[in-house]
């Protein structure tokens, strides 16, 4: 199995996770703000389909070609939300796919710190992308136990998804 494929798979299995913890957050508390340093439960969802787009653009190589503007608002809605998380991960995963090996080997320009921009692997960016995933996931499985959602198995058992 070629990188490429080994990534694609992981990223349709974690993707499938992330969904399925957010379709498992109680929608009438999208607005929960746990503290002032954080986004909503709403904002902090929508972060997954930005990062696709985002991803989506450095794959493209139009990352440093001028501003990039402001962040994309989280629509106003739960059910919008889910669909543009869902949205940015079919066009995230399409993309990817359509790429050749040799492209997923060359370079493409991304943030490698703060307010910097350098070169990085193009298939190391998406790996990137899918930690990243994975890390806003974990957030928001807090999110939901404060919200008093029943949080599904992620990796293993959970209180509300029990294995035996």
């Amino acid at each position: 199995m070629s990188e490429k494929d080994q990534f694609l798979a992981t990223y349709r299995d974690e993707c499938d996770r992330t969904m399925r913890v957010l379709h498992a957050y109680p929608a009438d508390k999208a607005e929960l703000k746990p503290n002032a340093k954080l986004r909503t439960a709403r904002e902090l969802a929508f972060a997954f389909a930005a990062e696709a787009g985002l991803g989506m653009l450095a794959l493209q190589n139009k990352i440093g070609e001028g501003p990039l503007g402001p962040m994309p608002e989280a629509p106003p809605t739960w059910e919008e939300v889910l669909g543009a998380v869902e949205q940015g991960q079919e066009d995230f995963e399409t993309l990817v796919r359509s790429m050749s090996e040799e492209q997923l080997e060359g370079k493409v320009n991304f943030f490698t710190g703060p307010k910097q921009i350098g070169e990085v692997r193009a298939l190391d960016l998406c790996w990137f992308l899918l930690h990243d995933q994975i890390h806003h996931r974990g957030q928001l499985s807090i999110y939901v136990r404060l919200a008093d959602g029943k949080l599904p198995s992620i990796y293993g058992p959970t209180a509300d998804e029990p294995w035996m």
